[in-house]
């Protein structure tokens, strides 16, 4: 029995408890993102802040992201998205793509997919050769540690849902015109591949899981319930972070 199969997936809320925590949540993360960019009184520029989205097709990260930059200004966040490599990135070093991206001191970037492809998607589909995603794991980590030493918040969090709720998702998707174009061949090839990439993302979490960037499991069965725990998730990921550098989160927005 792996990680993803302790998760309960009937966790829900209702439309108006989302709307009520996420409205609350709001107000908090955009009271913390002005403290940490030095914006409120007695704050200099605080840590990092990276949040990089992981999770099964369908999963619901591009709502969950959506939900939890919108009570921000633009000029406080950045979101990054990140498809396969381009024939240029594959010149370098796998890890070379994700550096432009990453947030200085008093920034946050939201990573849509991220470094964690080597060891997903890349070793499932054979895109990476078995020495490059076996030395994948140790390269992420001294990264993410080195990261974290010099001061950012690393929230790493994966969005699970079921076999069968992706399914219905996929079909959702096919039926509506205005969002068939989120469902391409390759997400049906990689649903019949599920077993190989449960192997996978389970391998990822044990290796992968460390006390300066720790994985953050969300049950994602319930799109209202995740983008919830999303947004809970990192902001008292953020508060810990500020915290640890000993500086105290402010009390506005609670």
């Amino acid at each position: 029995m792996g990680r993803l199969d302790e998760l309960d997936l009937s966790l829900s809320l209702s439309r108006e408890k989302e709307a009520e925590r996420l409205e609350a949540g709001g107000r908090r993360l955009e009271a913390l993102r002005l403290a940490l960019g030095a914006k409120l009184p007695g704050y200099g520029l605080g840590p990092p802040v990276l949040a990089m989205f992981e999770g099964w097709d369908a999963s619901g990260k591009g709502g969950a992201i959506r939900r939890l930059v919108a009570p921000l200004d633009l000029r406080h966040v950045r979101v990054a998205q990140f498809a396969a490599p381009t024939p240029d990135e594959k010149r370098h070093h796998f890890l070379w793509r994700f550096f432009p991206q990453l947030p200085g001191w008093g920034g946050m970037a939201v990573f849509d997919r991220s470094w964690y492809g080597r060891v997903l998607v890349e070793r499932v589909d054979g895109f990476a050769s078995d020495a490059q995603w076996k030395r994948a794991y140790d390269e992420i980590v001294e990264l993410e540690r080195s990261l974290a030493a010099e001061g950012m918040v690393v929230i790493k969090l994966w969005l699970h849902i079921s076999e069968e709720e992706q399914l219905h998702r996929f079909e959702a998707r096919r039926d509506d015109p205005l969002k068939s174009w989120k469902l391409t061949p390759d997400d049906w090839d990689n649903r019949r591949k599920r077993p190989a990439y449960v192997a996978a993302v389970e391998e990822m979490l044990k290796r992968t899981d460390h006390e300066a960037a720790p994985w953050e499991l969300i049950e994602a069965e319930s799109k209202r319930y995740a983008r919830v725990r999303v947004m809970e998730t990192v902001i008292a990921r953020i508060e810990a972070g500020m915290r640890a550098a000993a500086i105290e989160p402010p009390s506005l927005g609670k």
